[in-house]
Parts: structure tokens; sequence; C-alpha cells
């Protein structure tokens, strides 16, 4: 008797065998590819808090106002598609007393601030093609990379026009869900230059003076998804200040703020988004190809015994046949 193996046999090491060769390209290439900023986006986030900040019309600074930031990106698909490998973003913030909102037109804030950012899609690193403005650097802006160290990182301040280094303090949970904590401040740094009545800077003898813009930050506090690098909750504490040319001291305070957070509501989207697409990450990149290799393994295991057992068939030989005779 001999024995040979059966399609059944053949058909289950086959399968097992690609199974084995799918995981490992799902773990290093699919999930990899998964792993892009988006080039259709279109999200808004909302921060809130209390400050003081400078009323044009009485010409002088005015504590205990409400502020809200409004933050909205939108995606510029044709762009990013011709860029071939980045995402390019419309960012426009505007800074809003309850006297400003709701605007109609965007320019009546406080403070109104249209950018490009560029990013390479999977890196997140700054792209600079595309409009970028301004010349954005650093290694987060937005949002973090993909897979989030505990590190480190170079936060791009678009207040500032330079990057800030964020330190890594641990772990927080936001809302239930687990994030990465970093924070950092900005010691008060001049960012530009303003023509303002001289009055303003405790010069009323000048009808005009080219001031002195100065920023600091009392405090910067993000909390970041670890595997996509979504920001789940933001907290900043800006000081936007007028010195007169050369000055030494704050003549004006336009902004100050210790607190102005996202609210409840951006960061119970922030968190949604996060735990959607994470779940989506986890699942090419480490449940599927778990579940592949072992599947895989137990079907070669079953495979192989089956075609090396093989099944009976009776065996023929000359030997065996019967002699014909005339």
């Amino acid at each position: 008797m001999r024995r040979t193996a059966s399609p059944l046999s053949l058909v289950t090491l086959g399968v097992g065998t690609f199974l084995l060769v799918l995981a490992p390209l799902l773990a290093w290439y699919v999930e990899p590819r998964a792993a892009v900023n988006p080039i259709d986006i279109d999200t808004t986030a909302v921060y809130t808090g209390t400050g003081s900040v400078f009323d044009l019309e009485d010409v002088r600074t005015v504590p205990g106002q409400r502020i809200t930031i409004t933050q909205r990106v939108r995606g510029d698909v044709t762009d990013s598609e011709r860029s071939g490998r980045a995402a390019v973003w419309d960012v426009t913030t505007s800074v809003d007393t309850d006297q400003s909102l709701p605007a109609a037109d965007p320019h009546d804030a406080l403070d109104f601030t249209p950018h490009r950012w560029v990013s390479d899609r999977r890196t997140n690193r700054p792209v600079h093609c595309c409009g970028e403005k301004p010349y954005i650097q650093g290694e987060a802006y937005l949002k973090f990379p993909f897979d989030v160290q505990k590190r480190d990182y170079r936060w791009w301040d678009n207040t500032l026009g330079a990057t800030v280094t964020l330190h890594y303090r641990g772990e927080k949970k936001v809302r239930g869900y687990e994030g990465y904590r970093f924070t950092g401040s900005v010691p008060a740094t001049r960012n530009g230059t303003r023509l303002v009545p001289g009055a303003i800077v405790d010069e009323p003898n000048r009808p005009q003076v080219v001031a002195e813009e100065w920023y600091s930050n009392h405090g910067i506090e993000l909390v970041v998804d670890q595997a996509t690098g979504r920001v789940l909750y933001a907290q900043t504490g800006p000081r936007q200040t007028l010195r007169a040319p050369g000055g030494k001291k704050d003549a004006a305070v336009l902004l100050d703020s210790r607190k102005i957070a996202f609210t409840a509501g951006t960061q119970k989207f922030a968190v949604e988004q996060a735990k959607k697409d994470s779940g989506q990450l986890r699942l090419v990149g480490r449940t599927l190809p778990v579940g592949a290799a072992v599947l895989g393994f137990v079907l070669v295991v079953v495979g192989a015994v089956s075609v090396v057992r093989g099944r009976p068939h009776p065996e023929t030989s000359e030997s065996s046949q019967g002699t014909l005779t005339i």
C-alpha cells in the first residue's frame, strides 16, 4: 500500500503558508502606510478661559474677560495630491471675547491669523512647499507624529514664530482615555513690531510709534494619543504685550491668561477620534498580524501532518496482475 496527500491537506498547507507570509506584510508594510496624516481633514478646536484683554475703545487693559480661541483646520486635497507626499492644511486661528462672538466677519475678532501648514504625511515633519506660510519648523504642530515616544519634542508655536521644547511628563487620562502628557513654557521674547499711537506705550508726545511686540507663555500642556499623535487635551497661557522701542518693560498688555484650554466638547471629539483611529491601526498592525501568524502556523502544522500521513492507496505491479493465456 502507498499513501497520497488529499486535496484538503494541500489546501490547508497552502492557506497556512499564505497566512504566515501575510502576517509580517500587515505589520511591516500595510500598517506604516495606514499611519498617515489625512488630506481631507476638516476639524475645529475650541479653547476657553479668562484673562485680560486690551480694549481699543477705552485704550486700556480690561481684566476678567472670557476668552475664546477657535482654531479651524481644513485640508487642501488638490494641493496635497499634487505634492505627492504631503498633507496641506489651511489653518485659521481667531481670538475673541464675548463682545466679538458670534462674529459675522472673523476679522472682527480680537486677533485673526490665517496660515498654511504642510507636513510629510508619514513623519509629520514640515514640508516646505505648496504656499506654506509661515516657514514652520519642528517635529509637531497641531498634532504629534504617529507612535509618540516618551521624550522631548520640538513643538511649533505660531505666535512665537519658533519652536518650543515640550518635555514628557508621564501619562494622563482625558475623559477616561490615557495619553502622554507634555509641558513647556515660553520666556518673554520679542516676536514683531506694530504701529500704534504713542500714548499706548507711554509716549504721548508721539502720534505714532513702531512698538515692539513681546510674547511669553505661562505654560503649555498637551495630552497626546500615543498611537496617532492626536492632541486629546491642550492648555495654553499666552501673554502678549507692547513695549516702546528699546523699552525694558511692558507698556501695554494686549492679552494675558493663565489658562485657556480645550472645551469639553473638543476633548470629547478628540478622544472619540483617537479611539477610532488608534483602534484601526492596532487592528492592522497588531491584531490581524498576530491572528494570521497563529492561525497560519496551526494550519501549516495540520496540513503538513496530513500530507505526511496521506491516505492509503492499493499498490499495483506486474507481479500482482493475473497472467493472460490463450
